[in-house]
């Protein structure tokens, strides 16, 4: 017969000296395995009278529950050693110096569009948005430009639907922001714009500034003066400026604004055809 006691004692002094997962993996095989010591007593049931078998084999069932219990817990107590080992090991030191993560640089485009909108916040004028998705109404229509106006053709225009199209210029932001606010106005309108124009000096899309003032006795020379100011700071105070007449749909009088080359400063280059200006807005009266 087993003697139960005796098993047990010797199967908790072995498992009192497991140390490691390893240690305890041999344990359980020595008892449990294939050919481990409660494995073997079960076998033995097949030799035994019937009278016999029930008793033993609870027995054996209960030893065996015992072990596995007994294993299990030793199990869980090790991985928590083990963890707290691996913790203590991995402390974060703080009072190390930081590693330096490196950062992006600004976009040029971003940088340029800051500077712009820095510029005309600082003498006075409040920044709009509007949809880049956008009606042909706003886009067009309220600015003069009735459905079959010639003038369309020069915008090779998006079009999503037959009144929905992608902006061509922020002069939709103009009549959305008369709609919502009402005189003195004085702002600008950056964003993103559209049109079907792609070849070494034109991409289907590109960036856009906008400006208005509406308010009484508003003259060209306001406008001229507010351009003037604008460019002298964006370029510098010595660039030289000149007005050319023009024609935009929505203004009158209409001018377009060159500056003097800034890359051979006047004498004539590729870049300005030998001019030596460079066309850099259009601008007139609403």
């Amino acid at each position: 017969m087993l003697d139960t006691d005796s098993f047990k004692k010797a199967f908790l002094a072995e498992l009192d000296k497991a140390a490691s997962t390893s240690e305890l993996q041999q344990v359980r095989i020595k008892y449990l395995g294939k050919k481990g010591l409660l494995t073997a007593q079960l076998k033995n049931l097949s030799t035994m009278p019937a009278e016999e078998k029930r008793s033993f084999g609870k027995v054996v069932n209960e030893l065996k529950g015992f072990v596995e219990n007994e294993i299990a817990l030793k199990e869980s107590a090790l991985g928590n050693a083990d963890l707290k080992k691996r913790l203590s090991s991995e402390t974060i030191d703080v009072t190390l110096p930081g590693k330096y993560t490196p950062v992006g640089r600004e976009h040029p485009i971003n940088k340029v569009l800051r500077e712009i909108e820095d510029i005309f916040v600082s003498m006075g004028f409040g920044v709009e948005e509007g949809p880049q998705v956008e009606l042909d109404y706003y886009n067009f229509e309220a600015l003069n430009m009735p459905k079959d106006h010639p003038a369309r053709d020069m915008q090779d225009t998006f079009y999503i639907t037959d009144d929905v199209i992608l902006r061509t210029h922020t002069s939709p932001v103009q009549i959305r922001t008369m709609e919502k606010k009402k005189p003195p106005l004085r702002f600008i309108a950056p964003g993103k714009v559209y049109r079907c124009d792609a070849d070494i000096s034109h991409t289907p899309m590109f960036h856009q500034v906008e400006g208005l003032m509406v308010d009484t006795d508003i003259s060209f020379s306001d406008l001229k003066g507010v351009l003037e100011t604008f460019i002298h700071r964006i370029f510098s105070p010595e660039t030289p400026v000149r007005f050319r007449p023009s024609f935009f749909p929505f203004t009158e009088p209409s001018a377009e604004v060159d500056i003097g080359c800034i890359f051979c400063e006047g004498s004539g280059c590729q870049v300005c055809k030998g001019t030596g200006w460079l066309e850099i807005l259009g601008a007139g009266m609403v």
